[in-house]
This record gives structure tokens, sequence and C-alpha cells, in this order.
């Protein structure tokens, strides 16, 4: 797509794009880190279990090759023969295949992490254009892979040329030794020059790693056009959203609306707002919000309350107070904790008049409305 719009990749992969790549095989891999952690584990094995190695490779030799001869001429006394060689040889050399084992499932989690899938092995034809092969052997990559070769012929031919110069002494004089100090001389011989023939890969696998990376994820990168294009995958289009946000605020309104016959009292402004509140004195230490809203809304509010029978009483400085220091389901401020609880006993004075009978409660006027909780609403809708 960069090629087709003209657009330069320079905007970093997006989390969509790092899971699809990783879906298709894709992950930052150097092949000498893994070289690297390979060969040190097999020379770390040598060192371990290079003298039992050897010894047990004696021995089965020595045995091999001790045949009786009245078994010589007994084909099925051969093979068993045989047979048992094969299996002592796959117990001798077990311990190091085990290292090398979990070396070998462990080394990728430093870089990239595990990765199994089919796409990255799948036939492409692409693979097979002469053109590209040759662009790929001439790009940064392939100038680095033949970098990366000549390297390590020089370091490990310079180290190997050391190691033999260095050891040509014990070397020679390994034939003057008894078969069994000369096995476990050998053993470290060959354990400490493996090791370090092979840590001169260390040098090659601290360049490539950071290499790879860098490579990865500029393979990787995005123009501003599929970041864009992939926004709008991912978050749909503006309509879409628009709709699914109006049927989650009418949900939310119905729900609002349903609340309103449960309130204790509806406070109003008195016609643009409405506010519900309700309270528990068992299970909420101050009233709660159950309902809010303003104009046509404030008025559903007004209408439900009085065909439940629902006390509604007028105070704009509380209402607005309430209104806009308040959530749906919030407990009240505590500034206005006087104001309410006056108007939740105005409340059950008249709910006492009704069953029993008597003098109508005054109205609450003058409520006490903190300054810091007054006119919080824009100038131009508080009204009355």
């Amino acid at each position: 797509m960069a090629e087709q719009t003209g657009q330069e990749r320079t905007e970093q992969a997006t989390p969509k794009k790092l899971r699809e790549s990783r879906e298709k095989g894709q992950v930052p891999r150097s092949k000498e880190l893994n070289s690297m952690a390979l060969l040190m584990a097999a020379g770390g094995g040598f060192l371990l279990f290079g003298e039992s190695m050897l010894v047990g490779i004696r021995d089965l030799l020595k045995n091999g090759l001790i045949i009786k001869n009245a078994h010589q001429l007994d084909a099925n006394e051969i093979m068993e023969h045989f047979a048992d060689a094969a299996l002592n040889s796959l117990f001798i050399v077990t311990p190091l295949f085990i290292l090398l084992t979990v070396v070998v499932l462990l080394t990728p989690i430093g870089l990239g992490g595990w990765s199994f899938s089919l796409k990255s092995i799948s036939f492409k034809l692409e693979k097979l254009d002469p053109i590209k092969g040759i662009g790929r052997i001439f790009a940064l990559k392939g100038l680095m892979e033949l970098v990366k070769v000549l390297a390590k012929f020089i370091l490990v031919a310079s180290m190997s040329a050391l190691i033999i110069w260095s050891v040509i002494d014990e070397l020679i004089g390994l034939g003057n030794e008894p078969i069994e100090s000369a096995l476990t001389h050998v053993a470290r011989l060959c354990g400490w020059a493996f090791l370090a023939c092979s840590s001169v890969m260390i040098i090659i696998a601290a360049i490539d790693a950071p290499f790879q990376l860098w490579q990865h994820s500029k393979e990787l990168k995005m123009t501003k056009q599929e970041v864009k294009d992939e926004n709008k995958e991912t978050d749909g289009r503006p309509e879409v959203k628009g709709r699914i946000r109006a049927m989650q605020l009418e949900i939310s309104k119905r729900r609002m609306m349903e609340a309103v016959p449960t309130a204790d009292v509806i406070i109003t402004n008195p016609t643009h707002y409405a506010v519900a509140l309700s309270y528990d004195q068992f299970g909420n230490k101050a009233p709660v919000v159950v309902a809010k809203g303003a104009d046509n809304i404030a008025m559903q509010i007004r209408i439900i309350a009085g065909k439940n029978k629902v006390t509604i009483v007028s105070s704009a400085p509380l209402a607005r107070a309430l209104f806009a220091s308040t959530e749906i389901d919030q407990e009240i401020p505590a500034g206005l904790y006087v104001a309410v609880a006056t108007i939740l006993s105005y409340v059950y004075q008249l709910r006492v008049v009704s069953t029993k009978g008597g003098q109508l409660p005054e109205t609450p006027n003058d409520l006490p409305i903190p300054e810091e909780l007054q006119d919080l609403l824009k100038p131009e809708i508080n009204d009355e």
C-alpha cells in the first residue's frame, strides 16, 4: 500500500499489526543468538559430561568388538549384541541431548518469544521470483548476513589458532599418559577449547540481536493512511458509533425512569430540572440520586412521579446544586446534607399527615446551600 499511495512508512506498528504479524510467524529472530547459546551449552555440557561420555564410548567400543566365538555365526546373537550397543550409546549422550534441547527451547524466549504458525512455512510463489531474490541479496539484510559470515570465520579461525598454539604441548604429551588420565585430560581440553571457540559468537550475537529487532520494527512500520484505515476498521464508522451511543443512552434513560417510582422525593427547579432522591437509612449513609434530567426528561420524571404518588418539592437552588454536583447512583455531597435532610423531614411529615391526619407542614424555604455548590450550571439556563 505504501508503494501505491507514495507514502513512507513512518508510523510504528499498532498492537493489531503486531498481533497479526505474530500470528503469521513474523517475530524477531537472531540465528546468531540461537547458535551462540547452543554452542556455549554444548561446550559447557562437554565439560560436565565429557569425561563420562568418553569413558562410556571407550567401554562401548571395547565390548562391541568382543564377541564370543560361539555367537559370531548366530544372526540373532549378533543383532541382540548390536541392539544393546545402540541402546547404551543412547544412554551415553542422553544428558548432553537433554541440555541442548532445553537450551533450544528456552533461547527464543529472549528475542521474540515462542511462535507457532503454519503460515510462516506455507508455499509462496513470490519466493521463487529471481528479481526479488537478487534484491534481497543486495539489500541491507543481505549485506548484514555477509558481514556476519566473514566476522564468524575470522573470529572463530583466530580463536582456534590461539587455542591450538596455547595447548600444543599438552596435546603432544597425551600420548605418554595412561588411558584413564588421557581421557580425562582430553575431555577437559575439548570442553574448554569448544567453549572458548563458541564464546566469540557472543560478539556476533550482541550485534545481530539489536539489528534484528530494529529490522523487524522497520519492516512492520505503517503509513499514516494504513493507521487511519485500521482505526476506522477497529473503532467502526462514526455513524455506527453514534447509533451505538444513542442506544446506550436510551437504555440508561429507561433504567433511570424505572427507578423514579422508588424515589422518596423529586426536587425540581421547578420546570427545567428534576432530581429524584432515595434514602435507605439502613443501607446508605447519605441520600442517593436515582434519576435526574433537564427540560423534557425533567417533565417525564415529574409525570412518572405524579402517577406513582412520589412527593415533588420545588427548590430551585437545591435542584440546580444537585443536578450539577451529583451523578446518577451517587451519594449527594456532604455540603447538601442539611438541605436534603430538611426536605426529607418535610416529606415524612406529609406522609404522617396523609395517614393520620393533622396540619400540613410548611414548605421549607431558604435551604442552606454552600457557596461552592451554588450556580454551578451555565448562567443562561439558571432560571427560576
